[in-house]
């Protein structure tokens, strides 16, 4: 069975995109609605201010009207001339008469402030201004009479109880006008409140709702889906790879979650073809090691085999070697000199022999890891001594020369048999390699710590390739003589000195000053401990 197709849906970046997008149009649309709020409440707590102004202006007018009017009666009642009358109420019309300017500009820009309420707010307000006009007609009439030539008290208080009436009656009338734009005005402000504590309700709950919707329809489903994808990670790190994750949609977490589950199958799979591949080889392993456990015991019983042979073909022998160095002992000492040379050479070449099967026995050990060394103290000369009468024979043969420089007497802490091993060995090498150089150089090396010995040959030289390998062991050079032996004499010196704190160092081609012909040569140089004398 198949697992459905997954519902194509928008990216999740454009849906997570336009749900931001909505909370934030509906954020700035809330600033809006609010700033608009607060201008409108501003502008309507301005003309509220600006008819308290006029109330102010019209109380301050009343003040004045009553003023005019006591020191009006009170000219005419004493029947004061027309000139001081004149003089008397001027001061107080001046004034009235710039409190009706001020009212007209007020009532002006209150005019102007209601262009944005209508026309009819307009027309209220400009209503004001005629009753402001009428009452300044009203003081100009009333002034004019009582400054004028009419002397009769009754015509005077005539015009001041026409005016007193009048006026009082229009001044009211305005009062009560602006008393009712100023409620008018409040009553708007409150209104505009409750309408905007409305809307700022009516936006908290939409926001409220926008937001519940987009994190349960968009935000909350989303973080299942990635609660899933922690849980597979997890479980694919544990090592368990059968993950199944739903795919919904073709989103970016569809396709994440796609993508991990084919790497699941991947890794599932390649997992049973290493589990598979384990059984081999550990099957084959088995098998290996069954074999390698055949082959160790049948090496076991050939080494025993081979060391039984050695310790017989000693035994065998050691023994005629036993005579014949005994009879040539007694023949050396009892026969004429003629006899004793002979025996003296007979004697010589049989301790040579045994010698020789000494060496058999250590390289048999070497090869079965039972080597075992015997350090003492011997003297350089004693060693170079023993070493040249093993190998002249050799040299003379190869049709060589080999100089030997003077020993220092100084005593080296080593095993002879060994060390005497090696450096016949060496000097072997150079025979079988050097030989067309015709000379060899046995010099001493001496330092602090260590002495020793070097062997110096004319011949072809040792390529770098082959002297970074040349000490291992069943390695040989890519010289013509490479094939003339089995690779284990540099290898035993090397293991033979290092394991005495001594060092082996070999220098190919040699310079010009320590070359001993024209070839470019060889130098082995082999140091050992210094012992006490």
């Amino acid at each position: 069975m198949t697992a459905a197709a997954p519902k194509p849906a928008l990216s999740l970046k454009l849906r997570l995109a336009v749900g931001a997008a909505l909370l934030g149009a509906g954020t700035v649309l809330t600033a809006l609605i609010l700033s608009f709020g607060l201008n409108e409440v501003a502008r309507r707590l301005d003309t509220a201010l600006a008819s308290e102004t006029r109330m102010a202006r019209y109380s301050s007018l009343s003040t004045q009207a009553s003023t005019f009017l006591v020191v009006a009666t009170e000219a005419v009642q004493i029947g004061q001339p027309r000139d001081v009358r004149a003089d008397r109420i001027a001061p107080v019309t001046d004034q009235m008469r710039r409190t009706f300017v001020q009212l007209h500009e007020d009532v002006a820009d209150a005019v102007r402030a209601a262009e944005a309420l209508g026309l009819d707010e307009q027309s209220r307000y400009g209503t004001q201004s005629l009753g402001v006009a009428r009452m300044q007609a009203m003081l100009e009439d009333t002034e004019q009479g009582l400054i004028s030539d009419i002397e009769d008290p009754e015509r005077l208080r005539a015009y001041l109880d026409r005016f007193a009436s009048s006026f009082d009656q229009l001044l009211s009338q305005a009062v009560n006008t602006e008393v009712l734009f100023r409620n008018n005005i409040l009553s708007g402000i409150d209104i505009l409140r409750q309408r905007l504590t409305l809307i700022a309700l009516s936006i908290a709950a939409a926001t409220l709702l926008a937001v519940t919707a987009f994190y349960f329809g968009l935000i909350r489903p989303q973080f299942r889906r990635l609660d899933d994808l922690h849980r597979a990670a997890h479980q694919i790190g544990e090592g368990d790879f059968s993950v199944s994750l739903p795919v919904t949609r073709a989103d970016e977490i569809g396709q994440l979650s796609a993508e991990t589950n084919r790497m699941a199958a991947a890794l599932l799979a390649r997992q049973k073809e290493v589990r598979m591949e384990w059984g081999r080889l550990n099957n084959t392993i088995a098998q290996r090691t069954e074999e390698l456990r055949t082959a160790n015991a049948a090496l076991a019983e050939i080494d025993d085999k081979r060391r039984r042979f050695f310790a017989d073909i000693s035994h065998e022998l050691r023994t005629p070697l036993t005579v014949i160095l005994m009879e040539a002992q007694i023949g050396r000492k009892e026969g004429d000199p003629e006899t004793s040379a002979a025996f003296a050479t007979i004697e010589a070449r049989a301790e040579r022999l045994n010698r020789r099967i000494d060496d058999l026995l250590r390289l048999a050990r070497s090869d079965t890891g039972e080597l075992a060394l015997d350090p003492q103290t011997v003297a350089l000369p004693d060693l170079m001594q023993a070493v040249q009468g093993e190998i002249q024979a050799e040299i003379d043969s190869a049709g060589m020369e080999m100089e030997v420089a003077e020993m220092p007497d100084i005593p080296l802490h080593c095993d002879p048999n060994w060390v005497r091993q090696v450096i016949v060995s060496l000097i072997r090498n150079a025979i079988r390699h050097a030989r067309a150089g015709q000379h060899l150089r046995i010099a001493p090396v001496v330092a602090d710590t260590h002495a020793g010995v070097s062997v110096t040959d004319n011949g072809p030289g040792i390529t770098p390739q082959d002297q970074a390998k040349i000490f291992d062991r069943f390695v040989q050079g890519s010289s013509a003589t490479a094939n003339q032996g089995f690779g284990v004499g540099l290898a035993l010196a090397q293991w033979v000195v290092e394991a005495q704190q001594g060092q082996i160092e070999l220098i190919s081609p040699l310079p010009h000053d320590a070359a001993i012909g024209t070839a470019p040569g060889t130098k082995i140089s082999v140091r050992l401990p210094r012992g006490t004398a």
